[in-house]
């Protein structure tokens, strides 16, 4: 069930990019919410919040070690719901991201709040995977803790 949950968010977040790709051109905007939410077509060809703009090999070489430590963390650590959950979200955003670079050369963003830098599914599922980890990291150190 892991790879499946990770397989379905990828193909989730490719759809939508795909769907965005389709009906936008880039740079195109359309208010959801004027003034707060709109949905906007950007072509990021860096990492979060633009950082390493053009340097595609070095994105992609990072974000491969980041999956494999990821994968390897998974097998070698004590199991546990909320922590395989961080991991498929992590993974999934990783990869939806990942692919993009392969295909595209970059990352297709769209969701944009107007006070923050535009963003996609896959760094949703990145930050979410990243707090229930921080979450599940600080349990599992919290029940081993015997006091002192």
């Amino acid at each position: 069930m892991f790879y499946f949950f990770i397989m379905v968010l990828v193909l989730i977040d490719q759809l939508i990019k795909l769907n965005i790709d389709k009906k936008f051109f880039p740079g195109e905007s359309l208010p959801v919410i004027e003034n707060i939410f709109h949905l906007t077509y950007v072509r990021n060809r860096g990492a979060g919040f633009g950082i390493l703009a053009g340097k595609k090999y070095l994105l992609l070489l990072i974000t491969a070690l980041i999956l494999v430590f990821l994968l390897i963390y998974r097998y070698k650590s004590r199991a546990g719901l909320l922590k395989d959950f961080a991991l498929i979200f992590l993974i999934a955003g990783a990869l939806g991201n990942f692919i993009d670079r392969v295909r595209l050369s970059y990352v297709i963003d769209y969701l944009d709040f107007r006070i923050w830098p535009v963003f996609n599914l896959a760094d949703i599922l990145i930050n979410i995977g990243a707090g229930l980890l921080i979450i599940s990291i600080w349990k599992s150190e919290g029940d081993t803790y015997e006091g002192g």
